[in-house]
């Protein structure tokens, strides 16, 4: 890369943080209250709703960890897109709307914790303790996660070295995110989704040309993969995928339902034409995305690997295909920083959710509704802000490793959130016999399940996970539901109150 492209490269990316940090800044005057920091007074029109919810969704994963896997294995990684894909399109079409009325008519919850105590009548604050904890733990993990790919994306492109570029990604992130609570969250996150979308798309089509298109083959065969089997979705890395791997794969798609930094987004949706016109972008969106996420992941083993030889590090395939593809020529090195940029809008876009929703864990379900019931709407965004801080301090400690993957990362946390939280949500908005002891029966097998198979070794040493090769949000995601559905029948039925509530926003057109 020379000297001039890579000027380039910084000062675009240096504008991209500035006017984060600006909207950000603009929004802090707009926060009088905790309604306005956590959920903007449920004011987003439908485009913002649509593209933030996809944003914070996809993350650095989309651009990092599904080409990466894709890159090292082939197209058998692709059942994850779909399995995200099919996730996404069913979140939309069965969860967005009722989730947006219920919350309403259920003293305005403004979190999801505080939508389980409205929703069950809990005045001993049982379930909010206990999905608020699931909450903080799982997004710890994940927003290190995010911190780690901003680390690996400034360590590829400037040789910066991974920690001060960690220190770096989370001090912006942190900043806009504590100044401008969940309007500038989304503001950014429209933006970031936008600047994702546009280089998913163009970046991967550049390339091909560049390679010719009648060169994939052959340079396929070039960095020594067997290209029938690269391509053969039932193949995963030159054997043949298994059935539990599919399964596992499709599993993916069931976290949706359990996700709090994607649910909010519905939550806070303005009104019903609104949510109507979010679905569509939103599904549009997120087939766009995740099928030129795989895309990146080919023709980076047909173009990088062929003619720069195989990346020790696959998650950073889409970087180095910028890197190759547009700085050679200072003259587009500017895009290339948009591109960079993207990548960049991708970590925070995710990163910045996922400290709101903490934070407001943190400070409006465990302080407010717990700790100090009486608390001012000043002390509570102040716990909120100090919350965000130590949420990302612990995570920036966790990402501290150089060598952690962000797809490891990803993983955990949205295993722990779709079989704790999934289950219930369904079941809170289309099963009217659920219960206050069948809600905190399905959190704490949801979430026990999944800690047990991914992190203590039961069988000879190994977890159940690494044994099995099932991925925990499957047998996380049935336990959970068992649980609801068992304890619920086994203990007495909601009051009378909590039926007729159901019955009513059921009815609401």
């Amino acid at each position: 890369m020379t000297t001039s492209s890579l000027i380039m490269i910084m000062i675009a990316i240096a504008v991209y943080l500035l006017v984060m940090i600006f909207i950000g800044a603009s929004f802090m005057k707009k926060n009088n209250n905790s309604e306005d920091y956590f959920l903007g007074g449920r004011s987003l029109n439908g485009f913002v709703a649509a593209l933030s919810a996809g944003a914070s969704d996809m993350s650095g994963w989309m651009l990092m960890g599904l080409p990466g896997s894709i890159y090292l294995l082939g197209t058998g990684q692709v059942w994850i897109g779909i399995g995200l894909m099919l996730g996404t399109i069913a979140n939309w079409l069965f969860v967005a709307g009722p989730l947006r009325k219920y919350t309403i008519r259920a003293n305005n919850s403004l979190t999801l914790p505080e939508f389980f105590v409205n929703r069950y009548r809990d005045e001993k604050k049982v379930l909010l303790g206990i999905s608020s904890a699931v909450i903080v733990i799982f997004f710890i993990v994940y927003t290190a996660s995010a911190f780690s790919a901003g680390g690996k994306l400034f360590n590829s492109v400037f040789g910066m070295d991974y920690h001060l570029a960690l220190i770096i990604g989370a001090l912006v992130i942190l900043t806009y995110t504590f100044m401008g609570g969940f309007l500038a969250v989304c503001t950014t996150d429209f933006i970031q989704g936008l600047l994702m979308l546009v280089a998913v798309i163009f970046v991967p089509v550049i390339a091909l040309i560049n390679m010719g298109p009648g060169n994939f083959t052959s340079n396929l065969v070039s960095t020594g993969v067997d290209p029938a089997s690269f391509m053969n979705p039932m193949q995963e890395g030159g054997t043949r995928i298994s059935a539990v791997s599919i399964l596992s794969s499709f599993a993916w798609g069931l976290g949706y339902f359990g996700m709090p930094h994607i649910l909010v987004r519905f939550m806070a949706i303005k009104d019903k034409n609104e949510l109507k016109k979010s679905k569509s972008i939103a599904i549009l969106w997120v087939v766009l995305g995740l099928g030129f996420a795989c895309v990146i992941g080919l023709l980076g083993r047909a173009y990088l690997a062929a003619k720069f030889g195989v990346m020790d590090d696959s998650e950073k395939v889409f970087i180095e295909m910028i890197k190759k593809v547009f700085t050679e020529d200072s003259n587009v090195a500017l895009l290339a920083g948009l591109f960079i940029a993207a990548i960049l809008a991708a970590i925070m876009s995710t990163a910045d959710s996922q400290l709101l929703v903490a934070s407001s864990a943190i400070s409006e379900d465990l302080y407010k509704g717990i700790i100090k019931k009486d608390a001012s709407e000043g002390s509570v965004l102040n716990v909120g802000r100090a919350a965000t801080i130590c949420v990302a301090v612990i995570a920036l400690f966790i990402a501290w490793n150089p060598d952690s993957s962000v797809m490891k990362l990803v993983s955990d946390a949205w295993a722990g959130f779709g079989a704790a939280f999934g289950p219930l949500v369904l079941c809170s908005l289309f099963w009217k016999r659920t219960n206050f002891h069948g809600a905190f029966a399905g959190i704490l097998a949801g979430a026990l399940t999944v800690i047990i198979w991914d992190y203590i070794p039961l069988m000879g040493g190994e977890t159940i996970g690494t044994v099995t090769g099932l991925y925990s949000l499957l047998p996380g995601f049935i336990i959970s539901l068992i649980a609801i559905v068992a304890v619920s029948l086994c203990t007495p039925a909601p009051s009378e109150e909590i039926m007729k509530e159901f019955d009513e926003v059921k009815a609401e057109d």
